[in-house]
């Protein structure tokens, strides 16, 4: 067996006294597509934010790579390896594509960065908006040129947050192509997104979130059929 590349260790979080996650315990193998579904308010975001160390847990660890970064900083984390996008776009409006990638490549001079850059571009197949302004780009385009900037850190860990959120079922099965093909090169994925599709087909591993709880872990067959998971979705 595998050892897992990321654990969360019996991790609990309150704000103002709610309940965001109350001892959650997960484990990612390396190279596996692990996805995390739930309903609104269940703790997701709170989940990946404590992972990618932007918050605290109040208890719990989280390990990546066998080290315990639970209190590092998000600098600090990405620099062990874990690369995250967010729901909401945070790329650079005022840059082109090309530039939002250049912009977080770490160690690199610039040729080395433009090359790393255009071979993700040509990775994700949008090679041809590589000057466009990301402001001018569809919901669609931003959503994979997030994940290419994420890339550029060359990660360990690829934390996707809603990955294929408002976008059309023909771009998401790129999307998951793609996904897939970065597992096949050893890169960890593990997202959260409401597509139930996508998740209760593509990924090794689910987790569902209710109430900051996890009420069920398993393959997609064990997810789909578990009684507490109809309830909590359905």
């Amino acid at each position: 067996m595998t050892d897992p590349i990321l654990v969360v260790e019996n991790v609990s979080k309150r704000f103002a006294g709610r309940i965001a996650l109350e001892n959650v315990s997960i484990d990612v193998t390396r190279g596996s597509m692990t996805g995390v579904i739930g309903p609104n308010g269940s703790g997701k975001s709170t989940l990946f934010n404590i992972i990618a160390g932007t918050l605290r847990p109040d208890i719990g660890r989280v390990i990546v790579g066998g080290r315990d970064i639970t209190r590092a900083s998000p600098a600090e984390i990405c620099g062990h390896g874990v690369a995250r996008t967010f729901q909401i776009s945070r790329l650079f409006a005022e840059m082109t594509v090309l530039e939002n990638l250049v912009a977080v490549a770490r160690g690199r001079d610039d040729r080395a960065a433009i090359e790393l850059a255009m071979e993700l571009l040509d990775f994700l197949e949008i090679t041809a908006i590589a000057d466009k302004w990301t402001s001018e780009l569809s919901y669609g385009q931003r959503k994979l040129v997030e994940i290419a900037r994420a890339l550029m850190l060359q990660p360990k860990i690829l934390l996707l947050d809603e990955p294929f959120a408002g976008i059309n079922p023909r771009l998401q099965n790129r999307i998951v192509e793609h996904l897939h093909a970065l597992c096949a090169r050893g890169i960890t994925v593990f997202f959260i997104d409401h597509e139930m599709r996508i998740v209760l087909s593509e990924c090794d591993l689910v987790y569902v979130l209710a109430e900051g709880h996890v009420i069920s872990r398993g393959d997609t067959q064990t997810v789909r059929n578990d009684a507490r998971v109809l309830e909590a979705y359905f």
